[in-house]
């Protein structure tokens, strides 16, 4: 078994040794988290409880598997601990002994994602809004809205007021389809993701004599990163510890960022006003970063006004202080990340040691092609690939019908995401699109029935928006930017704001070109070159990670990058408009900072976009104290006085006149809120 005393430091110590009753552990970035859990399992262990008598909750298997394998590790044996899980795992097997009781067969089904969506296609069907109606949310939109309110447990009207307020219209149909998705589940004896833990709660709370029996058998109650927890699976642990009364959860309220998955802060914030004697333990000891990294992290957090006050203390040496980059754009700023990467892998720090992570995916869309440019192995997170992305091929494919009529296989592209053209009505447009020769689109007869001459309406009037653009690369995407094909993508996809501004970042990316077809060229080029290299891996190679700030949390590297941390882009202004939207960005950022442990560099571009608008460092950039990085600044004998700030046309002089720096900011950078 363990020495405890000497395995542990003294904050890790006391939990696993005092964790009994109400217990909140405020476990920092790097404070040995998971070491401090799986220990204290394993001290229950040495105590004489019994493995059934443990419940052991998280969020993800892999997470899961690793502190049952730490676990086994430290008593020495292949110890199986039947109630150690995910929430899902866990709700499957008390759903699977008692579904009858919720009038489902015990042979239930479990549908993936896509089972659900096509459920949710049947509904939309038999409503007739199967037919790409226009603004009304495709099946995708529609399961997203029925999981984020279930997971949220407010009522449908609610969400769809705060989180989908374009909707609004239909709001008595979506929730018509609502009701409609679970009978059809039900019919079918089977559940989704979500049900999986709303019939948990509904078994729990409606059958006294269950919930007894499980609240008796788990003396001990373990719940990992409870800062995740949303109202269904914070009241399902509440239940299952409320005999005993030993709860244990373990998090970081300072780590805090998936409000968008309905994950609610207040889980752990309100904690005390929930079990009044509990007790607060503080890990605030890291393993992870250097001071100077650390002195920077926590002077970010400190803003926050609704948080646990926590101080991280580093038992690393000191290093090098952070480094601030000012660039002109975004190419300057590429360039310089994949300068200061080449040179750490002078110094013998492998690619896979390094990440650049960014707030949105789009940011990433500069350095791709620097990346690319310098022969740079990497692999993306978080996402796909800039130029894999389904709505930069739409555009593509529309610029690439105007440069070229007879491209069949861009107007299949096109003609399929319109209303009404299905694949034999695509097939007779193009065959006549390409026996007409020079004729006018609008003039072909094509001798449509009324819903797919509805589409093709639509086609020409994008074309017609094109033909009147300056018919530059630029020109013809902002062309298809400003159309309808903004409705499509809001009608399909939840996150369609984001994919406005990747078509934004491509108008920026041609307006680089000598002309459309050295464009179309390069972005061909840029998929050709992602073929290859799939093609090409076939042993391992250390690769540079680019990463969203979401998907690198739980993650850590020697050397990381925050790259865009420009005005209007980090904090998201979509986030600034929400309740206690600007606390979360701020978590965000402070997620990104903690993952470096030995180099840490921030960013940004004073221009951005392309429309090249002024736009100047983030607020959270203004915030630091500037004694803790080393600023930097690119091409300084550029001159920006003819350029207007986006948000507030204030017009600046130039690149010299030190703006950037938190004690010389003018008073248009700092945002009221």
């Amino acid at each position: 078994m363990p020495n405890y005393s000497q395995e542990l430091n003294p904050e890790q110590l006391a939990v696993v040794e005092h964790g009994d009753g109400p217990c909140l552990v405020l476990a920092g970035a790097g404070s040995g988290k998971t070491r401090t859990i799986t220990y204290r399992v394993a001290y229950l262990l040495e105590q004489g409880v019994k493995p059934e008598e443990i419940l052991l909750v998280t969020f993800t298997n892999k997470a899961a598997r690793e502190m049952i394998f730490r676990v086994q590790q430290l008593v020495g044996s292949q110890l199986y601990l039947p109630w150690a899980g995910t929430f899902h795992h866990i709700a499957y097997k008390m759903l699977k002994k008692y579904a009858p009781l919720l009038g489902y067969e015990s042979n239930f089904s479990i549908l993936d994602s896509e089972d659900s969506r096509n459920v949710i296609k049947l509904c939309l069907k038999e409503k007739g809004l199967d037919k790409k109606i226009k603004k009304f949310p495709s099946a995708r939109v529609v399961q997203g809205i029925i999981s984020f309110t279930r997971n949220c447990g407010k009522p449908l009207e609610d969400v769809i007021e705060d989180q989908y307020p374009q909707w609004l219209q239909h709001i008595d149909m979506l929730g018509s389809i609502a009701k409609d998705y679970s009978q059809r589940k039900k019919e079918a004896n089977a559940m989704d993701f979500d049900d999986m833990l709303v019939r948990l709660f509904e078994l729990l709370s409606q059958n006294p004599r269950v919930r007894e029996l499980f609240a008796q058998q788990f003396r001990y109650v373990l719940v990992d990163e409870y800062q995740d927890t949303n109202a269904i699976q914070s009241a399902i642990v509440g239940l299952f510890s409320s005999v005993h009364k030993n709860i244990l959860v373990v998090g970081d309220d300072a780590q805090s960022i998936y409000s968008f998955r309905a994950a609610d802060i207040e889980h752990i914030l309100a904690f005390e006003k929930h079990y009044p004697s509990a007790r607060v333990f503080r890990l605030e000891v890291n393993y992870r970063s250097t001071p100077d990294i650390l002195s920077l992290a926590n002077d970010v957090i400190a803003k926050n006004t609704n948080q646990y006050k926590k101080e991280l203390r580093s038992i690393i040496d000191p290093h090098v202080k952070p480094t601030l980059r000012v660039c002109a754009e975004q190419a300057e700023e590429a360039e310089f990340i994949v300068d200061e990467i080449l040179a750490l892998e002078e110094e013998g720090v492998s690619f896979d040691k390094m990440a650049v992570l960014f707030r949105a995916a789009f940011h990433s869309q500069a350095l791709e092609m620097e990346l690319v440019k310098r022969d740079i192995p990497y692999e993306y997170r978080g996402g796909v690939r800039f130029f894999e992305r389904a709505h930069i091929k739409d555009v593509l494919a529309y610029v690439r019908i105007f440069v070229n009529k007879t491209d069949t296989i861009a107007w299949s592209r096109v003609l399929h995401m319109q209303v009404g053209i299905g694949p034999a009505t695509a097939l007779r447009i193009i065959s006549s699109i390409q026996s007409a020769g020079e004729i006018p689109l609008a003039d072909i007869e094509l001798g449509l029935s009324a819903r797919p001459a509805m589409g093709w309406q639509e086609v020409l009037q994008i074309w017609e928006a094109m033909e009147k653009s300056d018919k530059t690369a630029t020109g013809l995407i902002g062309a298809v930017a400003d159309s309808r094909y903004e409705e499509y993508l809001m009608s399909q996809f939840p996150d369609y704001r984001d994919r406005m501004q990747d078509i934004e970042q491509l108008a920026l990316f041609a307006g680089k070109a000598k002309d459309v077809s050295q464009f179309l060229a390069e972005a061909t080029m840029q998929e050709q070159f992602r073929a290859a290299e799939q093609q090409s891996e076939t042993k391992y190679e250390p690769k540079l990670v680019l990463s969203t700030i979401h998907q690198a949390k739980g993650l850590e590297w020697h050397a990381v990058f925050v790259m865009h941390m420009a005005q209007g882009q980090f904090p998201n202004e979509r986030a600034l408009k929400q309740t206690k939207g600007l606390e979360e960005e701020r978590r965000l950022f402070y997620v990104a900072v903690t993952r470096a442990k030995k180099n840490l560099f921030l960013s940004y571009p004073i221009v951005a976009g392309y429309k090249m608008l002024m736009g100047g460092p983030s607020m959270f950039l203004q915030e630091i104290d500037q004694d803790l990085f080393e600023e930097q600044r690119g091409n300084n004998d550029m001159d920006y006085s003819h350029l207007s700030d986006a948000d507030d046309g204030v017009v600046y002089e130039s690149l010299d006149n030190g703006w950037s720096s938190p004690k010389k900011r003018p008073t248009s950078f700092l945002m009221d809120v």
